[in-house]
């Protein structure tokens, strides 16, 4: 009676080693099924993170060109105000730097 008991106690224990196993395995399988969705939630975060500052660079990007344009014609604008300025103060120069000139070309020092 001893050896059907100890049988059996033994029997109990696989038993209970068996399903502790199934629980700890159980536990690991639904431990990686939730780093999997942890994972999967985070490449989705993470994608439309990249999309959202993408569309933000692509935005800023045409703006600065759009206020580059602006930038360029109405620095032209400016360049061309300024030369015509130069001109016109050169065109007024020049007759008494001709004269400065002439001046001291044709007087010689003996």
């Amino acid at each position: 009676m001893d050896q059907t008991r100890a049988h059996g106690s033994i029997q109990m224990l696989l038993s209970a080693e068996h399903e502790a196993q199934q629980i700890v395995a159980d536990a690991r399988n639904l431990k990686l099924a939730r780093l999997r969705q942890a994972k999967e939630e985070a490449d989705r975060e993470v994608a439309s993170y990249r999309a959202q500052m993408e569309a933000e660079y692509q935005k800023s990007l045409s703006e600065s060109s759009g206020s580059s344009d602006s930038t360029v014609k109405r620095l032209e604008v400016e360049t061309e105000a300024k030369i015509k300025s130069l001109k016109d103060v050169g065109g007024k120069v020049s007759p008494e730097v001709v004269k400065m000139l002439l001046k001291h070309i044709i007087v010689v020092k003996s």
